[in-house]
């Protein structure tokens, strides 16, 4: 019986909730139970976003328990290391390595760069899968399709096998605007179809 538990986590604007709801169509245009939910907060001012989603049979709770998370994706350092309870024993975090300051850090001068989480996590997590996403929407000339180059990202690193490259471009050509469709489709094969790391 296939069930998977993906944690995903950011700050407001980075496209948390659009990424979850990209992975949520895809498994259910394959037929797959889906369900989820969001906790937004303070999204507007760059406050902590995550969405908790389970796919597959006998879910019966959209929340993810402690410890069982598959999947970690998370979009900032930070909020990586803060969600990092949720992850099972063997499961895999894919990260963005370039931080978000906190609005707190910024107003007390704090000199945040996001290394010491990233070091963190690579004592903490076997699986781990750091990514250069500004590196990412440089080349793509765009920030607003982090968020997509993370799900192309969590293809590679396997965490997503219970969907295709294909069927995550069908639920972005169903979601997204259609002018920025091409856009997407480059940030998901990104990594997705790269040797990047």
């Amino acid at each position: 019986m296939m069930q998977k538990n993906i944690l995903l986590t950011g700050v407001g604007g980075q496209g948390t909730v659009l990424a979850s709801k990209l992975i949520a169509a895809a498994a259910m245009k394959k037929g797959l139970p889906v369900m989820s939910a969001e906790t937004i907060g303070m999204a507007q001012k760059g406050g902590s976003v995550f969405s908790h989603l389970r796919i597959g049979e006998g879910v019966m709770s959209p929340m993810i328990r402690r410890g069982t998370a598959d999947l970690l994706l998370a979009f900032e350092p930070a909020e990586a290391v803060r969600m990092l309870p949720y992850l099972k024993d063997g499961g895999t975090v894919v990260v963005n390595s370039h931080p978000v300051m906190p609005v707190t850090a910024a107003l007390k001068g704090t000199d945040y760069t996001g290394r010491e989480m990233i070091e963190y996590l690579q004592k903490a997590v076997p699986d781990l899968l750091v990514i250069d996403g500004w590196q990412a929407v440089q080349e793509l000339g765009n920030p607003k399709v982090l968020n997509v180059v993370m799900l192309g990202a969590a293809l590679k690193s396997g965490a997503l096998d219970f969907l295709t490259e294909e069927e995550l471009l069908g639920a972005i050509r169903d979601k997204v605007k259609p002018r920025f469709v091409a856009l997407n489709e480059r940030a998901l094969a990104y990594y997705a179809e790269g040797d990047k790391q």
